[in-house]
């Protein structure tokens, strides 16, 4: 191999440091046998991939492409079907063309998908009608069903997340490059519930747009391949590390290691401790990194974990996913762009406006407001305007159904509303229609920066 030997590594040293967010599984030689099992199953993406996106994350980070990161709060192995998956690549897809088109940059989608099926926990344990039982961890740990089996850990589902995450990525590979990515077919992703919402006739509007421009070019001999189909990327959060280092793999062509669990993992808020095993982990490996940025984390912070996960500076290694909530950004973002420029990485910023701005309406439903998401998404792109720094992209969650979780939207969702088709195993998710609008709205906010 030419060029400078690798560094070592240790994909066990997280081992022996604090590992918070972890299963209390009651059988360590049952997690062990499992490990070793998954470690013998093929990679669910590769190396090369990894390495594609690195570069379009780097684009992102020099302000010439944005990130949309997208999908389920947490992933359930029911949800692995062709519908639910087709939903979900069609809003990513609505919502990707309306920033392509509208804000004339280079999107780069990454879905928040095939492998979303553990979720860190404020508190250990749910209490209902005076029983407590163990919180619900996602699918990969345990049940959503409130009884002690259903709620018991059991590493058994850490196999069956994976062979649910390959099956999700092999519906979404045959989406993006089968045809049903196709520009030409953008019309057809406005269907059911969205077509007749005024986001939905809006995109309309666009879609017969690019229509009569693709006739145009076709009519001048001009028909690129990347009008057939797109690139997408999967991520999760690196949460369970028995899970993430059974599916690393060091790579032929490099001698590095990468864990292809996904082509992007990210460290949650509550993991990101420099001194933490998820961050020694992410330390290792090669992928495309993100962490979590929340209102805790000081610009001190930010360069430490800089040091820590990328010391080499590597363009498109490391993203910084802010959570700061609509009310704290305009304060709590700029010191932190400050501090990073100052240090002079190169990190791409990316903005998730729904995890800061969630609430319990007086129903006890857990939920959101899109006014709130939208006007953290607008301090974001005022921050970064006022500093002249780069708008990297958006994290946000969302499901392609007509579900009533989130508040507001042109087709307006109220708090009595929420009842209806409150689905989410976890956090509140936009529905398409919302989905929309907020694409809509950014492409305004990005192209305006300009």
């Amino acid at each position: 191999m030419n060029g400078p030997l690798p560094k070592p590594v240790d994909l066990d040293a997280w081992r022996g440091l604090p590992a918070v967010q972890q299963p209390e599984w009651p059988d360590a030689a049952r997690v062990r046998a499992v490990a070793t099992e998954l470690a013998e199953q093929p990679p669910l993406v590769f190396a090369g991939e990894c390495d594609q996106l690195r570069a379009k994350l780097a684009a992102a980070a020099a302000g010439e492409a944005f990130v949309l990161q997208g999908g389920d709060c947490a992933e359930t192995f029911s949800g692995s079907t062709v519908d639910a998956v087709r939903v979900k690549i069609e809003t990513l897809l609505q919502m990707a063309l309306v920033l392509t088109y509208a804000a004339s940059v280079p999107v780069v989608k990454i879905g928040r998908m095939a492998g979303q099926f553990a979720k860190p926990r404020s508190h250990p344990t749910e209490s209902r009608d005076g029983i407590e039982l163990p919180a619900y961890r996602g699918d990969a740990v345990n049940d959503l069903e409130f009884t002690p089996e259903g709620r018991r850990p059991d590493p058994a589902r850490l196999l069956q997340a994976y062979n649910s995450a390959a099956v999700t990525l092999n519906l979404c590979r045959a989406f993006a490059h089968g045809g049903f990515a196709d520009l030409h077919q953008a019309q057809g992703w406005n269907q059911d519930f969205v077509a007749q919402s005024p986001a939905g006739q809006r995109y309309e509007q666009l879609a017969r747009e690019i229509d009569r421009a693709l006739a145009f070019m076709k009519a001048c001999g001009a028909d690129s391949e990347e009008l057939h189909g797109v690139e997408f990327y999967s991520s999760h959060e690196a949460l369970l590390l028995d899970y993430e280092r059974a599916l690393t793999r060091v790579d032929v062509r490099t001698g590095m290691p990468y864990d292809l669990s996904a082509h992007l993992v990210w460290i949650g808020d509550r993991t990101r401790e420099p001194g933490g095993a998820h961050v020694e982990f992410c330390r290792q490996i090669h992928n495309p990194i993100g962490v979590k940025i929340g209102p805790a984390a000081s610009p001190d912070d930010a360069v430490t974990l800089i040091e820590r996960l990328n010391p080499g500076r590597e363009p498109g290694r490391l993203t910084f996913i802010t959570r700061l909530g609509a009310g704290k950004i305009r304060d709590l973002l700029p010191p932190l762009v400050e501090k990073v420029t100052e240090h002079g990485a190169p990190v791409a910023w990316v903005c998730d406006p729904m995890h800061g701005n969630t609430f319990e309406a007086p129903s006890g439903h857990k939920t959101r407001r899109l006014d709130h998401i939208l006007d953290e998404v607008a301090g974001f792109f005022e921050v970064h305007r006022a500093l002249g720094t780069h708008p990297g992209g958006i994290h946000v969650e969302f499901t392609g159904d007509d579900v009533t979780e989130c508040i507001g939207g042109g087709h307006e969702i109220v708090e009595d509303d929420l009842h209806n088709r409150y689905e989410t195993a976890c956090d509140p998710r936009l529905n398409r229609r919302q989905a929309l609008d907020l694409a809509f709205i950014v492409a305004e906010m990005y192209r305006g920066r300009r």
